[in-house]
């Protein structure tokens, strides 16, 4: 018991004294693991002292390269501004002295030129005395003053020039006279001789028979309905009075009197009269009528033998038809220059087929649609160089009243051939041309203001008709325009009595049953 009670002491106190050792010892081994792992980290925190600081380094070195690089781009930028501004400094300088030596130059020039002046006129001044001086000798040798010397001098040369002028006029006169007179009266004689003439009388009025008198009511219509649309489609003033069997249209222009006279024709001859009928009837006889301008301008050129001619002149001619010169048929007129103009062309040995060309179109800017101050003959040469005809074709139309200079053989005679158709008597009436023109002028006048679709003279020109849109002028702007026009047509043109001026506005709404 007491063995194994000292065992057990022998082994605590082994235990203890192995519980002693090992603490020292793992306390040793403590201390320098902690020792080492202290060391360790001292060399670790040396290591990244050592890389942190070279990042340092490198960053500040870094920093300052930057620094540094700006500061030399800083001082670039400086230099080169002062660079600029020395450069600019040293033009101005140049300038400034380019200026002061311009500046000497030109006071010496000036200097130069004041004394060059001061020579000048004191040469002018030496040679008006030497030119004094000569005058007063010369006039002291001749008796004469210098004025009078130039009289007499002038005076002299007028006499021989005159003297010269009037002896070699009086033979060519003499000469001219001998054979001129005759050859001129024969050709003029045979000229007129060789053309058959009409005496051609137009008025502005014509009659449009009708079998009874009933009709004259169809044709006056409901209110008079009926009338007024006839008047207001065709511009034409229909009277109807107590004349047996008859009713007169009266217009001065004959085309408008025509397509009356035929659209009157029809509609009574189809016995449906109502302004719808009225309006497609005129419109239906107008297109007819301008078909039968163009067949009446071909047949006077091929019945002329005249070829070539354009289109548009074509219809001018057959216009003509329809156009009256001072109470003369403006087509059988321009037919017969033309054939007076072939024969004396061929009898002076001109080119023939021209002068009848020329002959038929001069008095075509009469019926020109064109309207412009320009007389009828500029107006004509004109559309005949629009409408490429010749020179001398152009020049004879324009000059054949002397609005222009003629500048070839075939003006004279246009002239002339113009004049000896015009001459005959009964061929014209100047009132007949002038009150036409009166007329023409008092359409033309409403037809410039605004909304104004139609204007027609009636009444021998005692009363104007002015259709206007119901959609461009009221009611209020009607009466307005109305007063214009009368207050123009009074301000500016001249006629007898007083002139009616009517303004004409409806309202139309249309649509078709399908």
């Amino acid at each position: 018991m007491e063995d194994s009670l000292l065992v057990i002491v022998a082994a605590i106190a082994g235990l203890a004294v192995g519980v002693i050792v090992g603490y020292f010892v793992l306390n040793r081994v403590l201390s320098k693991r902690a020792e080492r792992i202290v060391k360790e980290a001292e060399e670790k925190a040396e290591t990244i002292k050592e890389k942190k600081m070279v990042q340092a380094k490198e960053k500040f070195l870094s920093l300052k390269e930057e620094h540094n690089n700006e500061v030399k781009e800083k001082n670039r930028h400086l230099q080169s501004a002062e660079d600029r501004i020395k450069n600019k400094e040293k033009q101005l300088a140049k300038q400034l002295e380019t200026s002061k030596r311009k500046e000497n130059e030109l006071d010496a020039s000036q200097a130069t030129i004041s004394t060059q002046l001061e020579v000048i006129e004191k040469r002018k001044v030496d040679l008006e005395k030497a030119h004094a001086k000569s005058v007063s000798l010369l006039e002291e040798i001749s008796g004469l003053s210098a004025d009078d010397a130039k009289k007499k001098l002038m005076e002299e040369l007028k006499e021989d020039a005159r003297a010269m002028a009037s002896h070699v006029t009086r033979e060519i006169i003499d000469e001219a006279k001998l054979k001129a007179n005759q050859d001129a009266k024969k050709i003029v004689i045979q000229s007129i001789q060789r053309v058959a003439t009409e005496h051609a009388i137009e008025n502005s009025v014509s009659v449009f028979n009708i079998e009874s008198d009933e009709i004259k009511g169809r044709i006056i219509g409901r209110e008079g309905r009926n009338i007024r649309a006839i008047e207001a489609a065709t511009g034409v003033e229909v009277i109807v009075d107590d004349t047996p069997e008859a009713i007169i249209l009266s217009c001065f222009d004959p085309v408008r009197r025509e397509i009356a006279r035929l659209s009157m024709h029809q509609l009574v001859t189809d016995g449906r009269i109502h302004p719808a009928r009225v309006e497609e009837v005129v419109a239906k006889v107008t297109k007819n009528i301008n078909e039968e301008i163009m067949e009446v301008g071909k047949r006077a050129c091929i019945d002329l033998g005249i070829h070539n001619l354009h289109s548009e002149l074509v219809r001018m001619i057959g216009r003509m038809k329809y156009r009256s010169s001072y109470g003369q048929n403006l087509l059988q007129h321009s037919r017969e220059v033309a054939n007076l103009c072939s024969v004396m062309a061929s009898e002076l040995g001109l080119n023939a087929k021209a002068a009848k060309r020329a002959g038929l179109l001069h008095d075509i800017g009469k019926v020109s649609d064109e309207e412009t101050e320009l007389p009828h003959a500029i107006l004509g040469m004109k559309l005949a160089e629009k409408y490429g005809e010749k020179p001398d074709v152009c020049n004879a139309i324009g000059a054949h009243h002397d609005e222009i200079e003629m500048t070839s053989l075939l003006s004279p005679i246009i002239q002339v051939c113009d004049a000896v158709s015009g001459a005959r008597p009964g061929a014209r009436r100047e009132v007949v041309e002038s009150y036409i023109q009166r007329l023409k002028d008092l359409e033309s006048l409403a037809l410039d203001y605004p909304g104004v679709t139609k204007s027609f003279a009636i009444q021998a020109g005692r009363e104007l008709r002015v259709l206007v849109e119901s959609e461009k002028v009221s009611d209020e702007k009607a009466d307005q325009l109305s007063f214009d026009i009368s207050q123009k047509i009074q301000n500016e043109m001249t006629y007898p009595g007083q002139i009616k001026v009517t303004v004409i506005r409806e309202k139309r709404a249309v649509n078709y049953a399908r």
